[in-house]
């Protein structure tokens, strides 16, 4: 299990990874996430602390709370998620990563563009 750092909030770093799981797919959209007991035991982590990861979910629409049933993924939450993260990448990560690359002397040619899909 990967462990956790300083970059910031636990309960941010449990949200996102939580969200890679919605984006892979796990749970599917309208399927309940294991409950805040099962998170925290499998995490290792306060309940409070998953409490406000997944508050963080359903602040972004991507989860929501069904009164006595638990946390369900929305509809068109894998979409929007993925829309979301696109843009931050594209607008973020791939200039700084694109830079990278030139000052490596790596071109389009050295990378293997294979489907992982």
């Amino acid at each position: 299990m990967q462990s956790w750092n300083d970059s910031a909030p636990i309960y941010q770093q449990l949200a996102d990874r939580l969200a890679v799981q919605l984006l892979d797919g796990a749970p599917p959209e309208g399927e309940a996430l294991p409950s805040v007991r099962q998170l925290a035991g499998q995490y290792l982590i306060n309940p409070l602390t998953v409490s406000r990861a997944l508050q963080a979910l359903v602040d972004k629409g991507l989860v929501e709370s069904r009164r006595g049933q638990g946390m369900y993924v929305t509809a068109g939450a894998r979409d929007r998620l993925r829309r979301t993260e696109r843009t931050r990448f594209l607008e973020r990560e791939w200039p700084a990563l694109r830079a990278r690359l030139g000052r490596l002397g790596i071109s389009s040619a050295d990378l293997d563009w294979k489907d992982t899909q």
